[in-house]
């Protein structure tokens, strides 16, 4: 009773100050237009339970983190999204970035690859090589990975529609390397129903393109049991657009349809959501993002446990890489980009995150030189090393603004996936084109609070310049690489063994057609070396292709 009266006093000191200091009255908001609280106080958790809601680091529900020690023990695993022009131009990359001290790769791939043709197909034409490194075939595989053993690092791969066959490819280069199975260690992002939400990269239908994802996670449980099968991605969520709290509340979602999926097919809870990871934007809100981790963390503890009886703790553990978010570099003014940058990175570090990407200030502009890149994971590597943020687990944990911002995310979040529940699942919400539409609203709202100005973007709409544009050096991408790729593949066809070709594509279709699991069948496919866009061709003519519907 005594913090309210006093809190109901400093409140009427805080109109008058208000009235004196503000011309006008201004909502104070977050990033995602969440109101902010005047001052966090004991008020704003009456009902909080120390135990039940926040606990102990490695604890459930790993509100303050998935490990006792959080980063005492290790620091997060710092990568470098990496992948330009042809395979041995991205391995050159990949070296330096080790050199550099970089722990784990981090591959991106071209559009082409990412819709799954071939570098000499016609729609490939003028892309090829330009976002990703270009990877058409297990050739181009074992030129990516050449000097680099497989069995000490680990991968993490950006491919959605097409991922089993790069799957496929990583793990015969593994195989051709001598390392063990349960050696191989990393990530396939395989996540195509945000593909289907946000960023567009699909191949096939949706039921068609979920089977896919569950015949890895089958397949990776029997055999790969270090590698982590989906990364559940709110990142292209959120670059689409969305609000923290539909990045998170979809971003689960899709989690919760790829257990029910996975169910379905008789696999065991336990048995393979060990290996789910997850893959969140950082942005430019520094308390929201730090906000939404912890309740990502909690909430996905609470829904294995309770949805889905969940035992293993590795079960419960929300596991996550974040990278800084590419929609909010700017052109203008570039080399404030660090600066977002070093913000963003250290709100993921106070979040909780196991791994991290930086992004380079040119990222807007072109692929990120070596140097802008060396510098993004310099950034990493000060937040790790001097500011003392990885000495102490959850250092916010406790904070009545931090855990309020908590809840309100958490609970804004619950009811996006009561609704979507309603709905018959993700698969079926998505069909009603229900988090499309939310998301492009959230996105015009966000444009419109910029045109007004009721939202700041540095050097854009507010402290703009007039001297001439900053000029930096970007990476430039020449044609020749898709001229070489184009030979490569030509020569490639011409001496691989067209009976063994020709069979391994006949065992493919078949498999697809009775609805078997296709990942042995297009691991001999590739190993017969059969090109990324003859495989999915293959299983374009037996599934189809998706074609999305409307949202207005």
């Amino acid at each position: 009773m005594e913090i309210k009266n006093q809190k109901t006093k400093w409140e009427n000191k805080l109109k008058e100050t208000e009235k004196k200091y503000l011309p006008r009255p201004i909502r104070f908001t977050t990033l995602s237009d969440m109101d902010v609280l005047d001052l966090g106080t004991p008020l704003d958790l009456e009902s909080f339970d120390y135990l039940k809601d926040l606990g102990f680091p490695g604890e459930y529900p790993y509100t303050r983190g998935v490990q006792p020690n959080m980063y005492r023990g290790r620091l997060w695993t710092m990568r470098q999204f990496a992948g330009f022009a042809g395979a041995a131009e991205t391995n050159k990359r990949f070296k330096l970035l080790l050199q550099a001290g970089q722990m784990g790769l981090s591959t991106a791939f071209d559009m082409p690859t990412l819709m799954g043709y071939d570098a000499d197909h016609p729609k490939s034409k003028g892309e090829v090589g330009k976002c990703g490194v270009s990877i058409s075939s297990l050739e181009d595989m074992e030129r990516l990975f050449d000097g680099i053993p497989l069995g000490e690092v680990t991968t993490s791969m950006t491919i959605n529609g097409p991922a089993i066959v790069m799957m496929a490819m990583y793990f015969a280069v593994a195989e051709k390397q001598g390392v063990p199975r349960e050696k191989v260690r990393g990530t396939l992002q395989n996540d195509i129903l945000k593909e289907y939400i946000a960023q567009k990269e699909w191949l096939f239908p949706i039921k068609e393109g979920v089977k896919l994802v569950i015949d890895t996670v089958e397949f990776c449980t029997k055999h790969y049991p270090n590698w982590n099968t989906i990364s559940i991605s709110g990142y292209h969520i959120r670059e689409a657009g969305a609000t923290a709290v539909q990045e998170l509340a979809f971003t689960l979602a899709d989690g919760l349809a790829y257990i029910e999926a996975s169910l379905k097919r008789g696999l065991k809870v336990d048995e393979f959501a060990p290996r789910l990871s997850f893959f969140f934007d950082v942005h430019n809100d520094f308390f929201e993002e730090i906000a939404k981790f912890r309740a990502a963390r909690r909430m996905w503890s609470r829904l294995m446990k309770d949805r889905y009886g969940a035992e293993n703790e590795k079960s419960l553990m929300l596991r996550t890489h974040a990278q800084t978010a590419g929609v909010s570099l700017t052109a203008q003014q570039p080399h404030n980009n660090i600066v977002r940058v070093a913000l963003q990175g250290l709100a993921a570090v106070l979040g909780g995150t196991q791994s991290l990407h930086t992004n380079s200030m040119d990222e807007t502009l072109a692929l990120p030189t070596d140097e802008t890149a060396k510098i993004a994971l310099r950034t990493q590597q000060i937040i790790a090393e001097e500011s003392g943020v990885a000495h102490i687990a959850d250092p916010l944990g406790g904070s009545y603004f931090i855990e309020w911002l908590t809840n309100k995310t958490e609970t804004q979040a619950l009811d996006y996936i009561k609704r979507i529940d309603e709905m018959g699942g993700m698969i079926k919400a998505i069909e009603r084109g229900f988090p499309q539409s939310e998301i492009a609203n959230s996105a015009y709202h966000y444009q419109r609070q910029l045109e007004k100005k009721e939202k700041v973007i540095v050097g854009v709409n507010k402290y703009q310049t007039e001297e001439p544009k900053q000029t930096i050096n970007t990476l430039y991408i020449d044609r020749s690489v898709e001229e070489r790729q184009t030979r490569g593949l030509a020569e490639l066809r011409k001496k691989r063994s067209k009976k063994a070709h020709e069979e391994a594509m006949r065992i493919v279709k078949e498999a697809a057609q009775n609805g078997q699991n296709l990942c042995d069948p297009v691991l001999q496919a590739v190993k017969a070396y059969a090109t990324l866009g003859e495989i999915c061709d293959v299983l374009k003519s037996v599934y189809g292709e998706y074609r999305e519907t409307g949202v207005f």
